[in-house]
């Protein structure tokens, strides 16, 4: 969401973390962007998209979209740019004081009645008409989760324009929204954005997926809308929750292990969703606020920096995608605030060109970078500027670069909103939206005369991109066995608990384990090389019966597979080896190889093998090659070891 939306059109500037004015209160008791690359120069002569008809946008794409890299495909393995716009209503409009049914308490004046924008005043299919002239081909639909539960039926004036919908409930107005957009050729990723209708942001009751609500709700919020849509292929990904941020007394982490674990949470839900509707793509985004916002205590916006060093793995490792939002007058450290809550930091609008493109990409583009742990698609899915009315020069400056930044990078993009209303003289209410409706369903947008975005809009979206088939890579993904059991095989969930009373990590089915680390309980799995698994059960060794061809660590313990099979997961008890997971191979593999120490240093491959990036920061690691496999770990006791891992075994795939 656009925090303090409406200080850009009808009401005086304010807070950015909306509701600061109370957290302070309470605050007083306790291939991505390379730094220095040339921008795109801002022309008057860059061309409108060429607006794609349905039928032409319906047929050039396949569902469902999954990932190869750092891109997004279709089915056929084609590259999906995601060129969306968010269309916003769904998640309240409310701020939270004063009479509901009163449009002034509302974002911008827009009462939406919980439900898309514009329904009131045009005709659905000339709204999607209007979307494709923006060059768009998806929509990022954000929805509350009160939406679900919700059985009212909407007001008949709310769908005054759409005559078809009356009667119906909200849930029920987004399933005939989704069913036009879809049969449209819009791919739609649905984005979970509030828990109530309240709109937005700072202490507003919806800071984390778990704020008026339990995290099981909220999956179970995921799941039923997962089923609900899997049979349309056009409805492509879920994304899971918008700008996660701090509540009165409790910052959201990444890593802890506690209920304000948004990684643990993140892929808690991915992994339910993926079970219920394999085909979706799972749109993670950072933590957008930690900290309270005054220059005497830690504060800042992580975005997805955390990811570098503890990055996200599901069952289905080509579904996952990063995102991230950015905003001219927000910063890294700085709320957007004006006055109350406002701290010395920089805005984004603020940095120079060169500081901005470092920013962005320490920020989100570097998780774009190919081969590594957190390799994966980022998509920014919310940015966007005020257009008409008084300009605003730094903000003007900060969208051009910013879209040049996009357009270096060919990176996948969502602007924030697409839907406003115009006033009584025919003003735009809410001057950030790509296209505004009056009463009787005239229209006043990006494309028509006088909004100076335009330029850099269509700079963007006509911008020269990656197309065509993108070729499969490796992927390396992370195991975290900090606090709990790590299980992202399909085939070891239908399972009962193969090691209890220990923690276990489990690769995704289509890969193997390759790395541990020494003191940390982490590892890593990749799909490198990756052998057919064969039949048969897989195995579960605990203790040296399967040693053969010598000792391979003498004076250790050794917990070896058994031959034809490969490592696929591991136990930890503390962070002492206690058992190793093998899989059968369907063909068989060399027994000769190698010992690999790991005891007094890192050894990891030189090349490869995500080598750019720490998976198991402060700890030594041990990592085989990509052209081998792990057959065997030793440990010891002795010498105050602990018996955590010392050495692997690895041995080559052919």
């Amino acid at each position: 969401m656009r925090t303090a939306r409406t200080f850009r059109t009808t009401r005086p500037a304010g807070s950015a973390v909306r509701g600061l004015p109370a957290l302070l209160a309470t605050a007083a008791l306790l291939a991505a962007a390379v730094p220095g690359a040339a921008a795109a120069p801002e022309t008057a002569t860059d061309p409108a998209p060429v607006a794609a008809t349905a039928d032409q946008l319906a047929t050039s794409w396949t569902g469902p979209l999954s990932t190869r890299g750092r891109y997004v495909v279709d089915a056929t393995g084609n590259r999906f740019k995601l060129k969306s716009g968010n269309w916003a209503g769904a998640q309240g409009t409310w701020e939270g004081s004063g009479d509901v049914n009163d449009p002034a308490n509302h974002q911008a004046d827009q009462k939406s009645n919980n439900i898309p924008l514009g329904l009131d005043r045009k005709p659905i299919d000339q709204i999607l008409a209007d979307f494709h002239a923006l060059g768009l081909n998806s929509i990022r639909l954000p929805f509350a989760n009160a939406l679900v539960h919700d059985t009212t039926t909407v007001p008949d004036a709310a769908v005054a324009a759409n005559p078809q919908l009356k009667g119906k409930t909200p849930l029920q107005v987004m399933d005939a929204v989704i069913q036009a957009l879809t049969d449209d050729g819009f791919a739609v990723i649905l984005n979970n954005h509030t828990t109530s209708y309240r709109f937005c942001c700072g202490l507003d009751g919806n800071e984390r997926w778990n704020s008026g609500q339990s995290t099981r709700q909220w999956i179970d919020d995921w799941v039923f809308l997962a089923k609900r849509y899997r049979d349309n292929k056009r409805v492509v990904g879920a994304d899971l929750r918008n700008e996660v941020r701090r509540d009165t007394w409790n910052d959201a982490n990444w890593g802890w292990g506690n209920d304000y674990d948004l990684n643990k949470a993140l892929e808690q839900a991915g992994n339910e969703i993926l079970q219920a509707a394999p085909d979706l793509l799972i749109i993670m985004e950072g933590i957008n606020w930690q900290g309270i916002p005054t220059d005497l205590t830690p504060h800042s916006r992580p975005t997805l920096t955390p990811v570098a060093t503890l990055s996200n793995t599901l069952i289905r490792s080509d579904k996952l995608v990063y995102s991230a939002h950015f905003y001219a007058y927000t910063g890294p450290n700085h709320t957007g605030a004006t006055g109350t809550g406002e701290t010395h930091d920089p805005r984004y609008q603020d940095l120079t060109p060169e500081e901005l493109v470092k920013v962005v990409d320490d920020q989100a583009l570097f998780v774009t970078r190919s081969g590594q742990h957190f390799t994966a698609p980022v998509w920014i899915s919310e940015f966007g500027a005020s257009g008409r009315g008084e300009p605003n020069a730094k903000e003007r400056d900060w969208f051009r670069r910013f879209t040049d930044i996009l357009v270096n990078n060919d990176t996948d993009f969502a602007i924030w909103p697409l839907v406003g209303w115009t006033d009584a003289t025919g003003k735009p209410q809410d001057n950030w939206a790509m296209v505004n409706y009056s009463t009787d369903g005239t229209r006043l947008g990006l494309m028509d005369a006088g909004d100076w975005r335009a330029t850099d809009w269509n700079k963007l979206v006509a911008a020269p991109a990656r197309t065509g088939q993108i070729a499969t890579t490796p992927r390396w993904n992370m195991l975290n066995l900090d606090y709990a059991d790590y299980d992202v095989s399909a085939t070891m969930l239908a399972k009962p608990d193969w090691s209890p009373g220990n923690r276990k990590g489990n690769c995704p089915d289509t890969q193997r384990l390759v790395g541990l680390g020494r003191s940390d309980s982490r590892g890593l799995c990749t799909d490198a090389g990756q052998p057919a698994k064969g039949t048969g059960s897989w195995t579960v060794v605990t203790d040296e019966r399967y040693v053969t061809g010598g000792d391979w660590a003498s004076g250790y313990n050794k917990l070896q597979c058994p031959d034809r099979t490969f490592a696929v997961g591991y136990s930890v008890n503390g962070n002492s080896m206690a058992a190793l997971l093998c899989a059968p191979a369907a063909a068989s593999l060399p027994t000769n190889g190698r010992v690999l120490w790991f005891d007094h240093g890192d050894n990891r491959p030189a090349t490869g093998g995500s080598n750019a990036s720490d998976w198991a920061p402060g700890y030594y690691k041990g990592q085989c090659a990509d052209g081998e496999y792990l057959a065997g770990v030793a440990y010891t006791w002795k010498w105050s070891h602990y018996g955590v891992p010392d050495a692997l075994l690895c041995r080559p795939l052919a």
